[in-house]
């Protein structure tokens, strides 16, 4: 089986997606550190180092790697990849991938980012109060993308487990 979660960052793709993995006996790889361990450098560093199109054409040649060299996987994808350099129609042409946006709203996903906004590149340089302005215009910009996926879920007051739940669900 061939899982790959999206949505924007904060979402819990990572979370979810490991969970899910135990629960269905399969491996879990979150792109982003699959880029890291192939480029031995972190996301951030990449960033800064090379800037923003150069990661988003190594994110897109890792995605297409992984995706073909791998028969059965759940992979949670960094909040921009669907976005960019056609990924997602990398996603959606796959017949036997299940391609799952977890959807989550401006308030939910500003709660989670608040803290935690340091360790991600696009939201360092923001204040408190541009956060939330940013994140839904960005949400904005980017459900277009992510409203393609096969399925969608909404996370919004559930815990992973309920999540996971209803994802295992969807699959069967």
């Amino acid at each position: 089986m061939k899982i790959i979660l999206l949505g924007y960052m904060g979402s819990g793709k990572t979370t979810i997606g490991t969970q899910l993995a135990k629960k269905l006996y399969q491996n879990f790889t979150d792109l982003d550190e699959y880029i890291e361990k192939e480029e031995n450098k972190t996301i951030t560093e990449i960033f800064k180092e090379k800037g923003e199109i150069y990661f988003r054409k190594i994110e897109h040649n890792y995605l297409k790697k992984f995706i073909k060299e791998n028969d059965s996987y759940v992979l949670s994808l960094g909040g921009g990849t669907p976005c960019y350099a056609n990924n997602i129609d990398i996603i959606t042409k796959e017949n036997d991938l299940h391609s799952i946006y977890l959807k989550a709203s401006v308030t939910t996903l500003y709660e989670r980012l608040i803290n935690n906004s340091s360790k991600r590149p696009l939201l360092a340089s923001h204040t408190k109060e541009s956060l939330i302005e940013y994140i839904a215009k960005h949400l904005f910009e980017r459900s277009l993308y992510y409203e393609k996926a096969k399925y969608c879920i909404s996370i919004n007051s559930k815990d992973i487990d309920a999540i996971v739940a209803e994802i295992r669900i969807l699959l069967h």
